[in-house]
C-alpha cells in the first residue's frame, strides 16, 4: 500500500492520493492560507493530543472538507464545505484534522466513527 494514501479502512475507499502533515507551531497556524485549491491531496494537521481546537478560514479562498480523528485514527467530528472566511470548533477532541478537497465527505460516503489510515 503507497503510504501517501489517506484511505477510510471502513468503508474501503481512497480520500484521497497525497498528503501533507503539518506539525509545528507555525505549519498548523498557516495552514491553506493562500494556497491554491486542494485536488488529490490533504493537509493532517497532527495537534499533538486530544483536544479541541478552533479552525479558520481566513486567506484560504476555496471551500473543503475536514475531518477529526481521534488518537485511533476515527472520525469523532467532520465538517462538510467548510465556507472560506469562516470558523469552525470542533465538537469533540481530536489529535489530527485533515482538511480535504471539497466534496470528498460526500463522495467516499466517509462518516463519523469510521477509521481511517494514513
Amino acid at each position: 500500500m503507497i503510504p501517501n494514501k489517506i484511505i477510510n479502512k471502513t468503508r474501503k475507499a481512497i480520500l484521497v492520493e497525497n498528503q501533507v502533515l503539518r506539525k509545528s507551531p507555525l505549519e498548523l497556524a498557516v495552514g491553506l492560507m493562500f494556497h491554491k485549491k486542494l485536488k488529490d491531496t490533504c493537509m493532517i494537521f497532527d495537534l499533538g493530543k486530544e483536544k479541541k481546537v478552533s479552525f479558520h478560514m481566513f486567506f484560504v479562498f476555496f471551500p473543503i472538507d475536514i475531518i477529526f480523528l481521534d488518537g485511533n485514527k476515527r472520525i469523532v467530528d467532520m465538517k462538510e464545505n467548510f465556507m472560506p472566511f469562516t470558523i469552525y470548533n470542533n465538537k469533540s477532541p481530536a489529535k489530527y484534522a485533515v482538511e480535504l478537497p471539497e466534496g470528498t465527505i460526500k463522495k467516499t460516503q466517509t462518516r463519523i466513527g469510521d477509521e481511517m489510515e494514513f
